[in-house]
């Protein structure tokens, strides 16, 4: 087996002198949530609901997301381990994870698409220019190119994105409501088609659910089950709270929820740093987890060890090509089914890592050497099949529109009957799996990460 020579670790623990202090992780979490979209789902709460409606739809869909990242997040942290990975030992097994690395993978591929697309069309109605198809490829492997230095230089882009996005977003926005009064918008109606506070809530959880799971793909950078909790709810909280309330608020002001256009198009040198600063710090993350997911899905299904940087090289190029063709944006529907299959995924790994521990004591004797425990599951069987029932019940709740937060509703049912099926002693591994460990032992690893 190769050395590991990639600083990120991404089928190993990250060494305790390759963390991170959690402002660093902090600022790319806060990055991943202050983007566009959180004025555009500020916008679509403020057509359907009150402003106060819109504050409780963000605090439900907030205390979920947050719950999840915290609980998810220190078991990452703990392990130092990616998503992917560490759910080999928390329910799913060596066959099981390699579905989660496949989800995770074509999800985020594909939104690394999409979003491309719109990062293209976005310059070139502001900037002119090339064709839209040239602009996909340049936008696109722009974003490839800053994730190949992995975590260190996405960190370096957050610090330099995360002040211009807020900037340049917060000036053009207070130019749209310095014509307006506080507390009329506060007291505005909502515009468009009602909904209710847990469709808004719904719709709030849903948006980030799939970053939320991946969380384990950054927290194992983090060094303190402290550290996660504050980024945790630092990140969220200003988020969801500071820009999805402000797009409510601008959604009242101009009466249309195409808020998007309007920040954008504040001037044309600032709409386009806002558009760049906007989209480079959550897609490179899109496109980092991407390739986290398929490295593990290879590994376990192979024993093939693909390179982090070849096969974000692959997947950035092969995105941006199909972003450029026009491809990606008709699997949007797509892409949105697949988010139903990640809430119980997150409940089923919380649930094993703290309450069940059927593989924890292996985690916890291989954590103390730095290693990979020697064995993991083949398969579980009984993950997978409440995996399925869970993701089932929550596309009806979402669609036949049944009692409650079909996110919540999925993760909970997942995380209970896990728990339940485990007292009952229906948890266990088809067979138990050698683990190829890497040839540099946990020294020189760690001496490695001292020198990276």
């Amino acid at each position: 087996m190769a050395e590991t020579t990639d600083e990120d670790f991404p089928l190993e623990r990250v060494p305790r002198s390759a963390r991170y202090s959690w402002f660093n992780v902090a600022v790319q979490r806060f990055g991943q949530l202050s983007d566009l979209t959180q004025f555009l789902l500020g916008a679509t709460l403020g057509a359907g609901l009150s402003f106060w409606g819109a504050f409780w739809a963000f605090t439900l869909g907030s205390v979920i997301l947050e719950v999840v990242c915290i609980f998810i997040g220190i078991a990452g942290m703990r392990e130092g381990l990616s998503t992917s990975v560490l759910a080999r030992w928390t329910g799913f097994g060596r066959y099981g994870s390699t579905l989660i690395g496949l989800v995770i993978a074509v999800s985020l591929f594909g939104w690394f698409g999409v979003q491309t697309a719109v990062f293209a069309s976005g310059l070139h109605s502001l900037a002119g220019g090339p064709p839209l198809w040239v602009w996909s490829l340049v936008t696109g492997l722009g974003v490839t190119l800053l994730v190949l230095k992995g975590f260190k230089a996405m960190g370096w882009t957050a610090f330099v994105t995360v002040p211009a996005f807020l900037g340049l977003a917060g000036w053009a926005m207070s130019v749209q409501l310095s014509k307006h009064s506080l507390g009329d918008l506060v007291a505005s109606p909502p515009f468009g088609e009602a909904i209710t506070v847990a469709t808004g809530a719904t719709i709030v959880a849903g948006s980030y659910i799939v970053g939320a799971v991946t969380t384990p793909d950054m927290t194992r950078f983090n060094r303190t089950t402290g550290d996660v909790v504050k980024q945790t709810l630092v990140g969220i909280s200003l988020g969801e709270y500071v820009l999805g309330l402000a797009g409510v608020l601008l959604a009242y002001a101009v009466k249309t929820s195409d808020v998007i256009a309007i920040i954008t198009a504040s001037s044309g040198v600032a709409g386009v740093i806002i558009l760049v600063s906007a989209t480079v710090k959550i897609n490179n993350w899109n496109l980092y987890s991407a390739a986290l997911g398929l490295i593990n899905a290879v590994e376990s299904l192979t024993g093939v060890r693909l390179h982090r940087v070849a096969t974000t090289v692959g997947i950035g190029v092969l995105g941006s090509a199909l972003a450029a063709a026009g491809i990606l944006e008709r699997f949007t529907d797509f892409l949105t089914v697949l988010g139903v299959l990640t809430p119980p995924i997150a409940g089923i790994m919380v649930a094993e890592y703290f309450v069940a521990k059927r593989w924890r004591p292996a985690l916890d004797a291989s954590r103390a050497l730095g290693r990979l425990p020697e064995t993991e599951p083949g398969w579980v069987p009984a993950t997978l099949v409440l995996w399925a029932a869970a993701a089932t019940i929550g596309w009806f709740s979402e669609h036949l529109h049944w009692w409650g937060i079909p996110a919540l509703n999925s993760l909970l049912i997942a995380g209970i009957g896990y728990v339940v099926a485990a007292k009952l002693g229906l948890v266990h591994g088809t067979r138990e799996l050698p683990v190829e460990q890497p040839e540099q032992p946990a020294a020189a690893l760690e001496a490695a990460a001292q020198t990276a």
